[in-house]
Order: structure tokens, then C-alpha cells, then sequence
């Protein structure tokens, strides 16, 4: 695909997802602005700028580089509320701020399918400021990934380690498509200029049929020469982590 170059601002260009971002914007050609907290690992990110992250620093650095659009990757690292509420949300919505103060065109942001059912914290954040993306003069993408392939690396060395494969419940209450770091990335990216994807909802996932938890796990131990063994954990357990972490 053609793209105009724009002027991108990449917000959690240090997370997973932001780091093939970050590539996949280079490679289309577009002018990347990537602010980065004080002491973050930015050293593969040459064009990173140590930003403080808050409305007035942001919108200084969309003033200073003519933005045009916002990519936000960012999200909590432990998810739990105080951190969920402050980044998730609370960051998110800085750089809306900042974004509309400056006439800045566009907001992409990277959701997660799973605040259709929001019963944790970092999953109401995500959604409230979905809310607030939506009602906001920007034209707008929200991009809900079912999940990433990246998720299984942590149980993928487990399994390496001769421990058994972790299900919530009896790892057949979901099923999804995981999808790439740098396919997920190319989609954000598109995004910036495919009017079909703009004030608008997107999931999306990988290609093939839909796999539950259990099914990856057989996929895994097939893919080391292992027999299956598996641990199940009560889905209430993470509801109990959210809450007793903030207490």
C-alpha cells in the first residue's frame, strides 16, 4: 500500500507492539516523533525524544514537529487500577487533549478485544477512553487485536522448563485468532490513511480458524515433542488480584 508521509507521534513506542510500530512506520516513509520516559530502553529507537509525558510536555512536541497524527500504543505494564487509570486512560487522554489543542487530524489508538466484557481494571480504563476518543473532534480509530502471539512466549518457556501449560478455568471459555507484532503493526499503521478505518471499531486477528487457550497449549507441547500437561486456574483468581492489589 501507497501512504502519504505524515507527521506521526508514537505514544509507548517502547512497549512490543510500539517497537514494530515504530519499524513499520519508518518503513512506509512517515516522519516519527517518539517521546520516551527518562531512563527507558530506547536504545533501537534512534529517533526517541525524552518527553515528561504529561498534556503540556506532549503538546509542545506535536507543536514543535508540525504532528498530524497520533499512533497510542501505550498501556499499563501490571494492569493493575491506579496504574490502568493513569496510563491506560489517564495518558491516553493527555495526548487527546493535547492532540485536539493543537489541531492534530487524527488518533489511532490500540485497544484490545476484551474490554467488550470489562471486568478488570486496565479493561474499563481501556474503555473509557474509547469513550472519549469517540465523542472527540479527531477523526478517529480504535483497533481491538483479539491477542498476540507474544502473549504465549511466557508459557512457551514454562513448557521449556518442564512446567505445565497455565488455562484459566477449563481453557475452553474463549477462542481467538492471535495475531503478529509486525502484522498488527502494519494494520495501525494503515490506519493513517484507509478512510474505511477511520471513526471506526476494528478488531482484528490473524488468519485461520479461531483457537482456544487448551488448543495453543496442545499446539505447543505438539511443536516441542512433549505430552500435555496442563494447570487450571480459577477465572475469579484474576479478579481477586485486581482487587487486592489496590487495597
Amino acid at each position: 500500500m501507497t501512504y502519504a508521509r505524515k507527521s506521526v507521534l508514537l505514544l509507548g513506542a517502547t512497549g512490543t507492539i510500539g517497537r514494530a510500530t515504530y519499524a513499520a512506520l519508518v518503513a512506509a516513509g512517515h516522519d516519527v516523533i517518539a517521546p520516551v520516559r527518562a531512563g527507558a530502553d530506547a536504545s533501537d529507537l534512534p529517533l526517541a525524544i525524552p518527553c515528561a509525558m504529561t498534556r503540556p510536555a506532549i503538546a509542545s512536541l506535536i507543536a514543535e514537529r508540525s504532528c498530524e497524527a497520533i499512533i497510542s500504543c501505550i498501556a499499563s505494564r501490571n494492569g493493575v487500577a491506579a496504574d490502568a487509570w493513569a496510563v491506560d486512560h489517564g495518558l491516553n487522554s493527555a495526548a487527546l487533549a493535547a492532540a485536539i489543542g493543537q489541531d492534530v487530524g487524527q488518533f489511532v489508538m490500540l485497544s484490545a478485544i476484551c474490554v467488550q466484557k470489562p471486568k478488570l481494571a486496565f479493561q474499563q480504563a481501556k474503555l473509557a477512553f474509547e469513550s472519549e476518543l469517540q465523542a472527540a473532534p479527531i477523526a478517529w480509530s480504535i483497533v481491538r487485536p483479539t491477542a498476540y502471539f507474544k502473549s504465549l512466549s511466557g508459557q512457551l518457556a514454562r513448557l521449556r522448563r518442564g512446567k505445565p501449560f497455565l488455562l484459566f478455568g477449563d481453557g475452553e471459555l474463549t477462542a481467538c485468532k492471535p495475531i503478529s507484532n509486525d502484522d498488527l503493526a502494519r494494520f495501525l499503521v494503515q490506519c493513517l490513511d484507509n478512510l474505511d478505518c477511520q471513526n471506526r471499531i476494528l478488531p482484528v486477528g490473524g488468519p485461520g480458524p479461531a483457537i482456544t487457550p487448551r488448543a495453543q497449549g496442545q499446539m505447543l507441547f505438539r511443536a516441542l515433542g512433549q505430552t500435555p500437561r496442563f494447570k487450571h486456574v480459577p477465572v475469579a483468581m484474576m479478579s481477586a488480584q485486581q482487587s487486592s492489589s489496590f487495597l
